[in-house]
């Protein structure tokens, strides 16, 4: 099947994409800070991307893919980093919409300077792997920087929501490493990466998507503030 990648990709995107226009989210209103938001991320995880597959860290089944390639990805790969970013941002508007309680308010501080630390240590570590040699540093670096430099006041929030989208963006992860079809859609070297699965899902993937999430959140919550001034400025 040609369109599975794509089909993967809509799949993600439909349900947070109808659900936008919920009247106590209106998730659409934030719109002019997400997709910016986005871009730049892409700025950072598009060549990083373009660099793992050229090395052979991971690659794509052309069984299931278009076959239409921008800068030696395919076209699915590059919306990947659109609708799961914009689901995962979905659902962490929606946690801020109907869950009051801060519930991670009184830990989250230690509990992400500790990861950080780790992610850090294990990456540096490891330096011979290219995935947690890169993956682990680039978000530990990011939290502590989200942390004590830009002092961000929704990290906690950030981390819940985080947690949460585990749950689907492991989902959409297993259908595009499983073996539910012939060959997997996506696939890894064993040789740059830990080996250790949640399912068939290696476990780098959990810390790339906390990098890649976090820079969205930072520079969406940072574009949200900057429209939201200038709205009461007028």
């Amino acid at each position: 099947m040609k369109s599975l990648y794509l089909f993967i990709d809509l799949f993600s995107l439909l349900g947070p994409l109808v659900l936008s226009f919920d009247k106590k989210v209106a998730f659409y209103k934030n719109w002019k800070a997400l997709f910016p938001a986005i871009a730049i991320m892409m700025l950072v995880f598009i060549p990083w991307d373009v660099v793992k597959t050229a090395k052979e860290v991971w690659g794509f089944n052309e069984d299931y893919l278009l076959g239409i390639t921008i800068i030696n990805l395919p076209l699915e790969e590059w919306l990947f980093f659109i609708c799961i970013p914009y689901a995962c941002i979905f659902i962490y508007e929606c946690l801020n919409a109907y869950v009051k309680t801060d519930l991670l308010a009184k830990v989250y501080k230690p509990l992400l300077t500790i990861l950080a630390i780790v992610l850090i240590a294990t990456g540096l570590v490891n330096y011979v792997k290219w995935y947690p040699a890169t993956a682990f540093p680039y978000a530990g670096v990011l939290l502590l920087l989200m942390l004590y430099v830009v002092k961000s006041p929704y990290m906690s929030r950030f981390f819940l929501a985080y947690l949460v989208t585990l749950i689907p963006f492991l989902l959409v992860n297993g259908m595009l490493t499983g073996s539910w079809i012939a060959e997997p859609i996506v696939w890894y070297n064993s040789e740059e990466i830990f080996n250790i699965r949640i399912g068939t899902i290696p476990v780098e993937d959990t810390i790339y998507n906390l990098g890649m999430l976090g820079t969205v959140v930072v520079v969406y919550e940072y574009f949200k503030s900057v429209f939201t001034t200038k709205a009461q400025g007028h």
